[in-house]
């Protein structure tokens, strides 16, 4: 069953503050092999003219996938989600996020469409910072499979 267009423009509430922590942007950049210093390492950041540690660019993934469940488990949508893949992910940064954001993601339904019988979902994350500032723009494509013979 095709998912209802008239969803495409709905946004949900903004997400409660998530706090980015120099520990779990370590353990990030340890995860995916990047050795950068302004990742890990206080002074080197300050060297490079930051305030504090700066997380990979793919570290928002985190919070704004998570957001993105606001739309995942709406009933009213109706997603089987059982049935999904992540089709694709791209960021626009305002600036880079630091140790100690407090982070709150709202995410829209951009698009809604339907391809030899799969259901694809465009969500757009927008994440700002405790002050409102826009920090980055997250784009996900989910893909929900057509059932098996459809």
């Amino acid at each position: 069953m095709a998912l209802d267009q008239s969803f495409v423009g709905r946004t949900y509430p903004p997400t409660p503050p998530y706090e980015v922590g120099r520990e779990k942007i370590r353990e990030f950049a340890e995860a995916i092999g990047d050795a950068n210093p302004a990742y890990t390492d206080t002074e080197a950041a300050k060297a490079l003219g930051l305030s504090d540690v700066i997380a990979p660019p793919t570290f928002v993934f985190a919070i704004t996938f998570k957001a993105a469940g606001a739309v995942i488990e709406d009933p009213q949508l109706g997603l089987d989600y059982s049935r999904v893949v992540h089709g694709d992910q791209k960021f626009a940064y305002t600036r880079p996020v630091r140790a100690g954001d407090r982070l709150s993601v709202t995410s829209t339904i951009e698009a809604i469409k339907s391809l030899a019988g799969n259901d694809i979902l465009d969500i757009r994350g927008e994440v700002h910072d405790a002050s409102g500032e826009h920090v980055v723009t997250a784009w996900t494509k989910l893909v929900s499979r057509a059932p098996e013979g459809a």
